[in-house]
């Protein structure tokens, strides 16, 4: 058979085909075979440390993340939308609420691996069915050019009158992520009634709102606002900046803080349950908690780690979390608050 035979061109052709079979075929079975991460915690931290599991297990990965602007909840709602032919298997979430609001409806795979065990009671549910680790603080943060850092201050400047007394005051929309559970906190601790009327009163005053924590302290590190509310991974980007700024723990009653941890659960119907609880532990191991402790977020570690392999910071911050509120019995005060605040947004 030579290149002028036919049948050559013939064989040829139909062995590009069946290679291009065999590629699709491959890749057909990868896609199937990888285990599919939803992921709302920046990708700035988590994107390296996912890929760091992937090169460690050999478990390829496909992962979602979500935008600043609609933090979590996108996720979540996307969540519900897919619970009757679920695409995630993993769920890496930045908060916690939204993601016992799926536990609650039955979306949730328990496991309770060997990561579980060295979380506290209070950030991980009873069942197994979701685990804090790497947790977050509300706070106010402070340019300590315009102002002085403390509690006394800024409450003065927030009780103030005056159609624009808190026009240099900032704080990311409540109907998502973290500022989201503080609302729901506040609802929590002193009432729905009480949080709507503290509400309406700030934005009537001129509170400044704007799309994400991370605008909050841009604005306030800038000096174009006085203080705003973040939490600590925003406010230690504007020290790492050499900004002006200073923070302050929002407190609820009996000085509570507001202590806000990273989540991972399995989603019920995953096809990979295996490869997902490996995923699990290694999120929950004492080595992820103080690789995100000594990243620049400085994300607060919930398991036993030894304080001096951390930052001076986080040492202060871990002590406040031990006096923070439980969220756990809030999931019925997160629906009511943000079917509230959709209301006031969406009207």
């Amino acid at each position: 058979m030579t290149p002028r035979d036919g049948s050559w061109f013939a064989t040829v052709a139909t062995l590009l085909c069946l290679g291009m079979i065999a590629l699709l075929s491959w890749g057909g079975r990868a896609q199937q075979d990888a285990l599919v991460v939803y992921c709302s915690h920046d990708s700035t931290y988590s994107e390296e440390i996912l890929r760091d599991f992937e090169r460690e297990s050999g478990i390829r990965l496909i992962v979602r993340f979500d935008t600043e602007a609609t933090k979590s909840i996108g996720l979540i709602n996307l969540l519900i939308a897919e619970r009757d032919n679920p695409q995630c298997d993993v769920f890496w979430n930045n908060e916690v609420l939204g993601t016992i609001k799926l536990q609650k409806l039955g979306m949730l795979q328990p496991y309770k691996g060997k990561g579980y065990e060295r979380i506290p009671a209070r950030f991980k549910a009873g069942d197994g069915s979701w685990t804090g680790f790497a947790a977050r603080l509300r706070v106010f943060i402070v340019n300590t050019e315009n102002m002085v850092a403390t509690r006394q201050e800024i409450y003065r400047r927030l009780n103030a009158n005056g159609e624009n007394a808190l026009a240099r005051v900032a704080m990311a929309k409540p109907m998502f992520g973290t500022t989201l559970t503080q609302y729901t906190a506040s609802w929590g601790d002193f009432g729905g009634e009480a949080v709507k009327r503290r509400h309406r009163r700030q934005r009537d005053r001129g509170l400044l709102e704007v799309n994400g924590n991370s605008v909050v302290k841009d604005l306030v590190a800038s000096g174009r606002c006085d203080f705003g509310w973040t939490d600590t991974d925003d406010f230690f980007l504007a020290v790492d900046e050499d900004k002006p700024v200073d923070m302050v723990p929002v407190l609820l009653r009996c000085e509570r803080a507001i202590c806000i941890p990273n989540s991972v659960s399995i989603i019920r119907g995953t096809r990979r349950l295996g490869a997902a609880q490996r995923l699990v532990n290694f999120l929950l191991s004492r080595e992820v908690e103080t690789r995100l402790a000594c990243s620049p977020s400085r994300q607060i570690p919930l398991g036993p780690i030894d304080p001096e392999s951390l930052p001076g910071e986080v040492r202060q911050l871990r002590l406040w979390s031990e006096r923070s509120v439980d969220l756990k019995p809030l999931v019925d005060a997160h629906a009511d608050c943000l079917s509230w605040l959709q209301s006031e947004y969406l009207r």
